[in-house]
Order: C-alpha cells, then structure tokens, then sequence
C-alpha cells in the first residue's frame, strides 16, 4: 500500500508500512532516481529489515540533483539514491552531500567509491543501443543494424532514433561524454551535432526509450544496457547492442550534508549494498550489483563482456555546465 504525504512541502511516496516502525527506527526521507518500481521495492525490504518508515520521491536525475544543491542548507530529504557519479560530484562540490565510507567499501572496486567519501556506486551501468527488430526491417529494407556509435549517425536513420535529454538525465550526460572522450572534444562535437539532428524526440527520463523502441514508436535509440536487456526480457522487440568503446559508470547513493535523519541514512547506504538489496536490484532492473557476494540474474550484461573507454568521471563533472551549454546550442 502506498501513501502519499506532504513532508515541507515536497510530496513524498511512503513505502509499505510495518507495525514496528515507529517503535524500531523512525524516519526516512529518500530523493530517488531509479525507477519507482525498483525504489518501491528497495524501500519496503528496509522497512522490513529495519523497522525505519521509508518516504521517497521519485524524479529525473537533474532535476533531484538541482533540489538537493538548492536545499542543502536544510535538506527535505536524508539519501540521494541514483545518477551517475558525475552528478553526485556537482553535489559533493556544492557542499550538499556527508561524507559517509560504509564498512563495505573496503571490498569495491575502486570505481565504485568517492576518493572523498561523499557517495558509493551500487550497481554497474552502461550504455547501449536499442533496435526494435520489426520497425527497423520495415523501415531500413537490407540494411544491417548498427554495430558501434559512428554506424549509429548514419543520416538515412533520421527521425527513428530517441534519445534523452542531457540537462534533465545522466543517461544523456554520460552518452555526450562517451562521445567527448571517444572522439576528442572536437570530433566528439561534430559526431554529437550530426546525431542529433537525426534524433526524433529528447525526453526527460532515461527511462522512456527503451519503452519507445520496445513498443515500436521508433527504430532505434540510446540507452542503459540493462533497460534494453530487461524490456526485451519481457516481451518486447527489442535487440541490444553494447557497442565498442563505451562509457561505463555507477549508480551512486549519498547521504545529504544537514540530514535530518543521519542514522537511519547511513543505515539505509549500507542496506543498499548489502547482498539482499543487491539480488532484489539486479532481479527487477538486470542491473550489474558491485557487492561482489550478490548473485547476478541471468542475461544480465556483465561489465567484463563489454568494451569500455578509460572514462574520467572528475572531468565528466568537471565539464558538465560547459557541455550542456554547448549542447543547447546546438538544439537551436
């Protein structure tokens, strides 16, 4: 059963609601990025693990990372769950974000943690390209299907490619990085240019093109590998490419500086990236868990089958206002 609650004026989803949680732990506020299912679920395993009431909200990568830089001072939320590593450092470097080093962190890989503490990554991600199988037949006779990035900018495939916005998804932000540091900044930038005015549509959310190319809207598009792989697990028509020289990164978790709730926070990183929140995360989203005692589902892409760049996500954030200025000029 879900609730919904104002908590100062932000409008929060309670997760599932325990008899003991007012008893056991109290109270926890959570601005989510990942899907509402898969926060949905998150959030009613620690509930029932720990007694603590979860309320999250769930929005777009830039858009909870703007909010969470603009309250820093004093916070509506505790966690930040979700987006890149890129965007968790704009926020480390706004001083909205703890420093917190979980007892786990000793056994992650080295690109799954902050150098300063203030965010851990808990799964894998990186990115791919969609194709619905029919639509692209019917639309490209004879063709053959992109295999890598530069095949992707192939002018007969204008108007049937999707995909998101960079100034409201990291999904986005790491694809216009990947190119940046593939190419170099200037070929990068005309790669970008020449892409994007073979693209049909830029929505908000990561989220919508694996929809829009599962359910045949368009013929291709750009998205997280594990989205591609878990629409095509149910059902739809979709082929995943993961093309050579990719971007990598992690889903990240922080606790926000000024949390009103800091031990439950704290309690709730650790949580998801233990064992069972990891198993719960890769068996709904196909996502890659960086503990590496969690069991991954199966047809889930595991980041050693895939080619990827020496990604640098210090300069990634580094770059960001300056590549999304030049990105909206380009959309002019």
């Amino acid at each position: 059963m879900k609730k919904f609650l104002k908590t100062a004026g932000v409008v929060f989803a309670s997760c599932v609601l325990f008899s003991a949680c007012g008893k056991k732990g109290g109270e926890l506020n959570v601005y989510s990025i990942i899907h509402d299912e898969e926060t949905a679920a998150l959030c009613s395993l620690f509930t029932e693990q720990t007694g603590i009431k979860v309320n999250y909200l769930r929005a777009t990568t830039g858009e909870l990372v703007n909010r969470v830089i603009a309250e820093k001072d004093d916070p509506k939320a505790d966690v930040l769950l979700g987006g890149g590593s890129a965007y968790h450092i704009q926020a480390s470097e706004a001083g909205a974000l703890d420093v917190y080093v979980p007892k786990i962190a000793e056994k992650l890989p080295d690109y799954a943690k902050s150098s300063d503490g203030t965010w851990t990554g808990f799964c894998v991600l990186s990115l791919g390209i969609g194709i619905n199988e029919k639509r692209f037949a019917e639309k490209f006779p004879g063709v053959e299907h992109p295999k890598n990035w530069d095949e992707l900018a192939n002018p007969l495939f204008k108007g049937e490619i999707v995909m998101t916005n960079p100034a409201s998804s990291s999904t986005a932000y790491l694809f216009l990085q990947n190119q940046l540091q593939r190419l170099g900044w200037e070929q990068g930038w005309a790669y970008l240019e020449k892409l994007s005015q073979l693209a049909g549509q830029f929505p908000d959310s990561g989220s919508a093109p694996p929809k829009l190319i599962g359910t045949g809207e368009y013929a291709l598009g750009v998205a997280y590998l594990h989205a591609l792989v878990k629409y095509r697990s149910q059902g739809f028509d979709i082929v995943a490419v993961s093309p050579p020289q990719t971007a990598g990164d992690v889903d990240c978790i922080s606790v926000l500086k000024n949390s009103k709730n800091p031990e439950a926070a704290r309690k709730f990183v650790d949580f998801i990236l233990g064992k069972d929140a990891q198993e719960l995360m890769t068996s709904i989203d196909f996502t890659v868990p960086v503990n590496s005692e969690a069991k991954v589902i199966d047809g889930a892409t595991r980041i050693e089958d895939v080619d990827l760049i020496d990604y640098d996500r210090e300069k990634a954030a580094a770059q960001k206002k300056e590549v999304l200025a030049a990105w909206s000029k380009i959309l002019k």
